[in-house]
């Protein structure tokens, strides 16, 4: 017999469908009719476990946040290849990932709730937690990218953290409504080089 799944993996698994309809059909074609549908499961289902459309954007938003944290800290970890490439250039390849195949629906899905959360409040809260927790990762990110016995400047790594950060948002922005922005890792990790070097040598520049 087919094992029922439990309450957490059965809320994921309708989140998951949740995305792809979100991606697809944009806020007015979400409907707990259409992910039941999307996600194969009997009528009914997505009622149950979310009770209001508020109650399946705010656990959309809790599953988004979910995935990226575990993409982000992924990143910042320890690399598993030998030798490893900078946290800089994993960072790179995970954002490629996003906007590429199964991660742009999540990327779309991400900006579409992000609009919502303009006019509800718990979703707006869910992405504050989000942006700070991804801030905080970015800065452990920058911090490993420096070269090795290099004194930190703690100025230079807020501001690499901040244009990073910055440069990301954007990016993933541009890409949602464009998929013709899409640029392969190799260029982003440039790019985001390209950010580090700049904001290092302007702060070994003497003050005037």
């Amino acid at each position: 017999m087919r094992r029922k799944p439990d309450a957490a993996s059965r809320r994921r698994e309708l989140c998951d469908a949740a995305i792809q309809l979100l991606a697809q059909e944009g806020p007015k074609g979400l409907s707990h009719p259409k992910v039941d549908l999307r996600a194969g499961v009997p009528k009914g289902t997505t009622s149950f476990y979310f009770r209001t459309r508020e109650a399946l954007l705010l656990g959309l938003a809790e599953r988004l946040a979910e995935l990226d944290m575990a993409d982000l800290r992924a990143v910042a970890g320890p690399g598993t290849g030998d030798p490893d490439p900078p946290p800089v250039s994993r960072l790179a390849v995970a954002i490629t990932r996003a906007v590429t195949g199964d991660g742009l629906p999540r990327t779309r899905a991400r900006l579409a709730l992000m609009l919502q959360a303009e006019r509800r409040s718990p979703l707006a809260e869910v992405f504050h937690r989000n942006s700070e927790i991804h801030a905080e990762l970015h800065r452990e990110i920058v911090v490993q990218s420096l070269p090795p016995g290099e004194a930190v400047d703690p100025d230079v790594v807020s501001d690499l953290t901040f244009a990073t950060l910055n440069f990301i948002s954007g990016y993933l922005m541009s890409v949602a409504t464009d998929e013709s922005a899409v640029r392969s890792a190799e260029q982003l990790d440039q790019i985001l080089i390209g950010i580090a070097d700049g904001l290092a040598a302007r702060s070994r520049q003497p003050t005037r």
